[in-house]
């Protein structure tokens, strides 16, 4: 089984992945590893900042380690930003069948009253060095286009609305 966790930014991919981790003893890779191991090692021309250049550069070996997993019939929870919304494209039926896809997803009043925490608990799995303000705008804008995106190409997501509460047991 591959499991796959997109999401925006501080929406806790990485926190979900390690609590299946925990649940499951599934290893899982952070997509963000990669970019940065790529970036640092000059293996790409690519920076930080070129998000959909990167979604696309990521993309063609993370679907390639999927398949790979597949075939090995190993488990992994793969979890980053950088998961296209049509991602299905690129497997025939028989890997669709052994790949479980979820999206979390903020709704704009969580977003709004619980932004502090938001921020707070950005760095409870991953110890990152201090980042740039998060943009409550931004992060409003980006988690409604992910909810259109998965609705419109019927991905299954995790709408957080009152409380942050996952179901491992739902996934």
């Amino acid at each position: 089984m591959v499991i796959l966790i997109a999401g925006t930014s501080h929406t806790g991919k990485t926190q979900l992945a390690q609590k299946l981790l925990e649940k499951y003893k599934y290893p899982y890779l952070s997509i963000d590893h990669l970019k940065m191991g790529l970036i640092r090692s000059k293996n790409t021309k690519l920076t930080v900042e070129d998000d959909k250049e990167l979604t696309e550069y990521l993309w063609n070996i993370v679907k390639e380690i999927i398949k790979t997993n597949i075939e090995n019939k190993q488990n992994i929870i793969i979890e980053g930003c950088y998961i296209p919304f049509d991602w299905k494209k690129d497997f025939k039926e028989e890997y669709l069948k052994e790949i479980q896809y979820i999206c979390l997803i903020m709704t704009e009043e969580y977003i709004k009253n619980n932004y502090n925490d938001i921020i707070k608990y950005e760095n409870v799995i991953e110890k990152r060095k201090q980042q740039k303000c998060v943009d409550i705008k931004n992060l409003i804008e980006e988690n409604k286009y992910n909810l259109e995106m998965c609705r419109k190409l019927k991905n299954n997501y995790i709408l957080i609305k009152d409380k942050y509460s996952i179901n491992l047991d739902t996934i």
